[in-house]
């Protein structure tokens, strides 16, 4: 059920498309704040952000008709190309973004941990906006929760507002640990575990991903790929990008604050969500 906004010149625009406008816009800007404060070149960052957003949105695109509708889009190719009808796979736009960042940071020589360590907390929080104008519900619930959200008569689970909850939790763990970090790579781990925990978890109570084995389904079956993957990562990483204490960059104190702005989000986005469905 994606919600219009308005129109214009015969143009309508919908919810997903400006929540996603607006998380992409909020992590390039927390990305490059990060490049700055780390003493790297905010240009080469900015330009690599770019290309990387492309990608992103390519492979999310891909991941979905590759894996969950490839009978229908190969008899009706011309349907890819319709994203503002929906239709995105996270985890195709981390497979396509790490693969592109790999290929990017090789050919300009950048160092791909101190990278993706800076657009961690970015994407994360990038998520957690997006995911407010998602357009995916779940089950029916068993019993009548005060915060169901009702459609076509049925009370379901609102998995879009048990996403971004939790990826704002995400966010605030990335955020305070930006700076404690023992090597480079540590922070897009940690983001990697961290969000296919999440994405799991919430998965339980979505409708519509392929089954494997009831009640897990592929989305279940990439988490715990990509989880294995960053565990083994770590293990190799670590020993190789190990910071030295006169590389770490200036520290933040600001953890109430921090806190604060995190709950108030978390607060403001659930009134939102509600407010406009």
């Amino acid at each position: 059920m994606t919600v219009p906004l308005f129109n214009i010149g015969g143009f309508t625009i919908y919810l997903f498309g400006i929540m996603i406008a607006i998380g992409v816009g909020t992590g390039y800007i927390l990305a490059l704040k990060e490049a700055k404060r780390k003493g790297l070149d905010v240009d080469k960052v900015s330009e690599f952000l770019v290309y990387l957003i492309i990608v992103g949105i390519i492979g999310g695109r891909l991941g979905f008709v590759l894996t969950y509708r490839p009978y229908f889009f190969l008899t009706h190719p011309l349907e890819i190309l319709k994203i503002h009808d929906g239709g995105m796979a996270i985890h195709g736009s981390l497979v396509a973004g790490i693969l592109f960042s790999i290929w990017y940071v090789r050919k300009y020589k950048l160092n791909f941990w101190k990278i993706a360590d800076l657009a961690s907390p970015g994407l994360a929080i990038g998520q957690a906006i997006g995911r407010i104008g998602c357009d995916i519900f779940g089950y029916a619930m068993a019993r009548p929760w005060p915060w169901g959200i009702k459609v076509n008569g049925q009370l379901l689970h609102p998995v879009q507002v048990y996403e971004f909850l939790l990826d704002y939790i995400m966010f605030f763990v990335l955020w305070r640990k930006r700076d404690k970090i023992k090597y480079n790579g540590q922070l897009f781990i940690i983001y990697v575990i961290f969000f296919n925990i999440n994405r799991s978890i919430v998965e339980f109570f979505r409708v519509g991903n392929p089954m494997i084995l009831p009640p897990f389904t592929i989305a279940h079956l990439a988490s715990a790929i990509f989880i294995a993957a960053a565990l083994i990562a770590a293990h190799y990483i670590k020993k190789y990008n190990t910071i030295e204490k006169d590389e770490m960059p200036v520290q933040s104190k600001k953890g109430f604050l921090d806190i604060a702005v995190v709950v108030l989000l978390m607060a403001i986005s659930t009134v939102f969500f509600y407010y406009i469905h």
